[in-house]
């Protein structure tokens, strides 16, 4: 039960938005036990974001959510492939990317909880 919220400052074509949800899809892999089958996305893009006094450069903000824990080495494979994918498809230099991950023990889903 993945969740990965991506807010950017510039904006993002339905083309793109197509590709970069396949790939996250298999991105999301990267942590065991999580599946495309599982993972829900959101984009918000033409944001409003500002970083290190500045919002001229492409930037992202990037959340994670996951259902239950997963090793620091999961999470960091999956930082470095979200950042390779947010340059690859929107330009956006992995310096100008955050990406932050919540783990929950509780998840609601189909009327009721994991």
């Amino acid at each position: 039960m993945p969740f990965i919220h991506t807010r950017m400052n510039r904006p993002l074509s339905k083309e793109k938005e197509q590709a970069l949800s396949q790939a996250l899809g298999k991105a999301i892999e990267l942590i065991p036990g999580k599946t495309e089958n599982w993972l829900m996305l959101q984009f918000e893009d033409n944001c409003r974001l500002w970083f290190r006094g500045e919002n001229e450069n492409p930037m992202a903000m990037v959340q994670v959510q996951v259902f239950g824990k997963a090793k620091a080495e999961y999470y960091d494979a999956l930082t470095k492939r979200i950042c390779a994918l947010l340059e690859e498809y929107l330009s956006i230099q992995p310096e100008n990317i955050y990406v932050k991950y919540e783990e929950t023990s509780h998840w609601g889903w189909n009327g009721s909880n994991f």
